[in-house]
């Protein structure tokens, strides 16, 4: 018999991102979703064949869900999380894990406790150009790391979020409380410590609401742009830049600089991988194209967290990694204005 799977929120993430992928794969039999809004809920298994827990506890207490997604919204991630950990499931949390380190802790002490399996939703080290990067940056092909720069940006969550207008809970300081920077900055966050293998420690960073405003015309509440210059553990110096406002083609890029010449990601959709070296070199990777709110593909996480499961693996994106990047955009959150 398959895996039978809950999912804790049946928002637009549910439905492009974890529905589909949890249907897709061979491992999966059933899936079972809760939303506080049961019409929403009713919506997701109507369209991918699942069913409906009335209640909370009734996805909790059912025996025979061994794994659940969370993903509900920031602010509500530390009371489902540890609840389903400590109800006996293995979880997927969308990130950011928490909506602070604090309440981050919360959640880790529960899986302490319950031993099973937390995963956190940090996907673009799943991508094929940002594994070969990191490949080719531990095997130092092109040197040392100097310095690096990444971005992501896009026209704002309001046009991806269900509802589809200024109401979206992005928007408010109680329920996303980081804005722009946990929503999309807190990804390149944890794909720099990842594909260099350290830790972002000292931040100096301008952050705003610039152009957003909510459902009652007025600026919202947390930032939608976010600029910052960072240094690593290790002494790599690096910029990067999140926005809610990039009213044009997403920007979902990093560029590596080494000492014999520069990894490009995803700055061109024909080539994912480019590698400019010192001689005049170029090497350009097609491996595949990086999934963005207009183009929905496999992420590989899901899976990833099927086979955690099934074979008793550690999760490959653990919450001690996820809280170290909480911690940096609790550091730029930290720098007003």
């Amino acid at each position: 018999m398959g895996i039978h799977v809950g999912i804790i929120g049946c928002g637009s993430i549910t439905k492009y991102r974890h529905a589909p992928e949890y249907k897709a794969n061979p491992h999966v039999d059933e899936i079972v979703f809760f939303d506080r809004n049961k019409g929403r809920a009713k919506q997701l298994a109507e369209e991918f064949g699942g069913s409906v827990a009335n209640t909370l506890e009734d996805l909790l207490n059912d025996p025979s869900i061994v794994a659940v997604s969370d993903c509900s919204s920031n602010e509500m991630h530390h009371f489902y999380t540890p609840k389903a950990l400590l109800n006996g499931k293995h979880v997927l949390c969308e990130k950011p894990l928490a909506i602070s380190v604090e309440h981050a802790m919360k959640i880790v002490e529960a899986e302490r406790q319950s031993g099973k399996i937390l995963m956190v939703d940090h996907n673009q080290r799943f991508t094929k150009a940002h594994q070969k990067a990191r490949e080719m940056i531990k095997n130092k092909e092109l040197g040392e790391v100097l310095t690096f720069r990444t971005t992501f940006g896009h026209k704002g969550p309001e046009s991806w979020s269900v509802s589809k207008s200024n109401s979206t809970w992005f928007f408010k300081k109680e329920r996303s409380y980081s804005g722009v920077i946990g929503d999309l900055g807190i990804h390149k966050i944890d794909l720099i410590h990842w594909l260099l293998e350290d830790e972002i420690e000292d931040v100096h960073a301008f952050h705003g609401a610039l152009d957003k405003v909510n459902e009652h015309g007025n600026p919202i509440e947390v930032p939608d742009n976010a600029v910052a210059i960072l240094r690593t553990k290790k002494g790599y110096l690096g910029t990067a830049s999140f926005s809610w406002t990039y009213y044009g083609a997403e920007d979902n890029s990093t560029t590596i600089y080494c000492q014999k010449g520069i990894i490009k990601l995803y700055h061109r959709h024909d080539a994912q991988l480019i590698i400019e070296m010192k001689d005049g070199t170029k090497i350009n990777y097609e491996l595949e194209h990086m999934q963005t709110n207009d183009n929905q593909m496999k992420t590989g996480v899901i899976d990833a967290f099927i086979d955690c499961i099934i074979h008793g693996k550690t999760a490959p994106v653990t919450s001690k990694e996820a809280i170290t990047s909480l911690q940096v955009v609790e550091k730029i959150l930290a720098q007003q204005g």
